[in-house]
């Protein structure tokens, strides 16, 4: 994310925390364990871009799903998106003119 991101398609931490409909210190929690990646301008304010808000709904989801803390949803949303990375690249190599995946 770049730190020139426009104030009008950024959400400060309390507008951000609103949209999301979660407290502001869940949101503080889930930026220090990395799970959201906002930018900070020059007096160290948070700005979340508007797709980190796809990123917290799906944290939300996968707790409420199995009941795990936000520590250990790093994980999980690590190797979920590896498992993607790996379908994506399996489904290009049987597109036609493709070779075989392994």
């Amino acid at each position: 994310m770049s730190s020139s991101l426009a104030r009008p398609l950024a959400l400060d931490l309390e507008s951000f925390a609103r949209v999301a409909r979660v407290h502001p210190q869940l949101v503080r929690r889930l930026v220090a364990l990395g799970l959201l990646e906002p930018v900070r301008d020059a007096s160290g304010q948070l700005w979340f871009s508007r797709t980190e808000l796809a990123t917290i709904a799906r944290l939300q989801r996968l707790r409420a799903a199995f009941s795990m803390n936000y520590a250990a949803l790093g994980l999980v949303v690590e190797l979920l998106d590896r498992v993607a990375a790996l379908e994506a690249a399996r489904n290009r190599s049987r597109s036609p003119g493709g070779g075989p995946w392994t």
